[in-house]
């Protein structure tokens, strides 16, 4: 699945990892269609994992901060082709589509499609062009982005009130998205954004709040899961420092020695 991406350039993204797995974040600025076509996918966010396999079709909502891992099959490489829509198609496409005044339908950051034939003859024609890496002309890329949403709409009609949803995100409990979020390491200027805020507004609002520096106190909660993990819970500090948000080892080893006055092993 594309990492974080600008919302008004298109994109077709071919993805061929071989014999590794890769953990990271994903923060995206574009509704992404995603098909994994071979391997594994597992997805993290709010307290809950979500696998997707081979031949899934599935949907991430932009503005969402999910943990992703990818895992090759036996022998072979994870593949997966992942279509960015651009804003600028979906405000074409909009006057055909009528939202839900009041939305029937929650929807989770990343979520499985219903299946259609369509769907495997679309992605078929994408793949002498990606696989062989040859440059999509600008002109093709905008037709079959245009393609995509029309014929994921046909099978998944609910799609149409997140895709045509053009409002940025508002202003929301802070505290509440903080608790919750504090171990993806994304930027000071994601979390100001998924909560409804100019940066300074973040920070004076966090402030407010903790009555301590952003920096500050999402160093201090990622510690504490870090220690919990490896004193109580066993686990290798090389296991750990990831998940609780630490971006490298040496920076979450050396803080880690700081706060506690020892190296983070058992």
């Amino acid at each position: 699945m594309s990492n974080i991406t600008d919302p008004n350039i298109p994109q077709i993204v071919y993805s061929a990892t071989s014999k590794r797995i890769i953990e990271g974040e994903i923060f995206i600025k574009q509704h992404v269609f995603d098909y994994i076509i071979s391997g594994t996918s597992e997805v993290y966010f709010g307290g809950r994992s979500y696998l997707y396999k081979t031949g899934d079709f599935r949907f991430a909502v932009k503005n969402r901060l999910s943990k992703f891992t990818k895992q090759p099959p036996l022998g072979g490489e994870y593949r997966s082709i992942s279509i960015c829509i651009d804003q600028d198609t979906l405000l074409e496409m909009k006057d055909q589509y009528q939202l839900n005044k009041i939305a029937s339908y929650t929807f989770e950051n990343v979520f499985p499609l219903n299946p259609s034939k369509i769907f495997h003859n679309y992605f078929d024609s994408l793949l002498p062009y990606l696989a062989n890496g040859t440059k999509i002309n600008s002109a093709l890329l905008k037709a079959k982005i245009k393609e995509a949403v029309l014929i994921f709409l046909e099978a998944n009609p609910q799609l149409k009130d997140i895709l045509f949803n053009f409002n940025e995100p508002g202003k929301i409990d802070l505290e509440a998205y903080m608790n919750e979020h504090y171990q993806y390491n994304g930027d000071l200027s994601h979390f100001a954004y998924l909560t409804g805020r100019s940066l300074s507004t973040f920070k004076r609002d966090f402030e407010k709040i903790y009555h301590i520096t952003p920096n500050k106190w999402l160093l201090q909660k990622r510690l504490e899961d870090a220690y919990y993990l490896i004193k109580e819970k066993k686990m290798r500090s090389t296991a750990v420092y990831l998940d609780v948000g630490f971006k490298d080892y040496s920076h979450f080893s050396t803080a880690f020695k700081k706060q506690y006055g020892k190296a983070p092993s058992l």
